[in-house]
């Protein structure tokens, strides 16, 4: 792999990890600022749960690196399904509005979290094997 492959990677790699933690970090934000409940624990796990990710993804190499890229794109894609499920019909008896929060912030992070995290996979599993 040439030196400007090497670094495309690791700046995508980079940049999932700040979406990642940004995301995550917006949820624990609304967990300090006033949301709590059994929606306020789902918030800390999900906090905990990107953190975690975050550090997978810039800290693995080969196939686990494989892993954390494609569970980081899922819990992303299911973190913004859920708030879109909670805006339209609601969720676990949870329903939501875009003036609410953070809201509409969280579309746009997380929706860009999910661009550069699949472009993250694919770069990942077209890498030759190390």
């Amino acid at each position: 792999m040439n030196e400007g492959t090497r670094r495309g990677l690791w700046a995508l790699r980079i940049l999932s990890a700040v979406f990642l933690l940004a995301a995550g970090g917006i949820h624990l934000y609304l967990v300090f600022n006033g949301v709590g409940g059994i929606l306020g624990v789902m918030f800390v796990l999900n906090a905990i749960a990107a953190l975690v990710l975050a550090i997978a993804v810039v800290a693995l190499r080969g196939r686990l690196l494989q892993l954390a890229t494609v569970l980081s794109l899922l819990f992303m894609i299911a973190t913004l399904g859920a708030l879109l499920l909670a805006l339209t019909v609601g969720l676990f008896g949870i329903t939501e509005t875009w003036d609410f929060m953070l809201v509409p912030e969280t579309v746009i992070v997380e929706s860009i979290g999910i661009v550069v995290l699949a472009a993250t996979t694919v770069a990942v599993f077209r890498k030759p094997p190390e």
